[in-house]
């Protein structure tokens, strides 16, 4: 957390409901292609050290976001989203990118591939409870990423999700 807050203290947000952490999220800058979408989530958060953070990059990566259980339902998450979509636009970034588990690919996998999951999803055929989050968020699908992420549930895919900045 120290590097976070000293490498990049725009990307590092927590907060509070009553004096008590309700939940946090955190990001750094990357030089991101998407016509090259393919890494993992070590590789590019550097195991969320962040170490690699380069503020002369064009996204804002999203490291991870959490809300306390007993918080969920508030939107909590979704302001946490918004004030990062606004650290995008004031630092003139050209999108936020963050790849997303996929806990209900699992139940999925044996009638879908992957990308037909996240089609569904995004067409409101079936609910995933991150990646609904995140298109509820406004974020969109980029690509689907095979070994992002160890994640039994996602079967190790992560689907890199996106917004982009409307002022770019």
């Amino acid at each position: 957390m120290t590097n976070h807050v000293t490498l990049f203290p725009e990307g590092a947000m927590c907060i509070e409901v009553g004096g008590e952490l309700a939940g946090s999220m955190t990001g750094l800058i990357v030089d991101f292609d998407p016509k090259h979408p393919n890494h993992t989530w070590e590789e590019i958060t550097d195991n969320g050290y962040i170490r690699n953070h380069d503020p002369n990059g064009n996204t804002l990566y999203i490291v991870d976001i959490a809300v306390r259980p007993s918080f969920r339902k508030f939107g909590l998450g979704k302001l946490m989203m918004q004030a990062m979509y606004h650290t995008v636009i004031k630092l003139g970034l050209d999108r936020l990118l963050g790849g997303g588990r996929m806990p209900g690919y699992h139940k999925m996998a044996n009638q879908w591939t992957p990308e037909e999951y996240i089609r569904k999803v995004t067409e409101g055929n079936t609910k995933d409870p991150v990646i609904s989050f995140l298109l509820r968020c406004g974020r969109t699908p980029l690509a689907v990423v095979e070994n992002y992420l160890e994640d039994a549930e996602s079967l190790n895919y992560g689907a890199l999700m996106e917004w982009k900045n409307p002022f770019k």
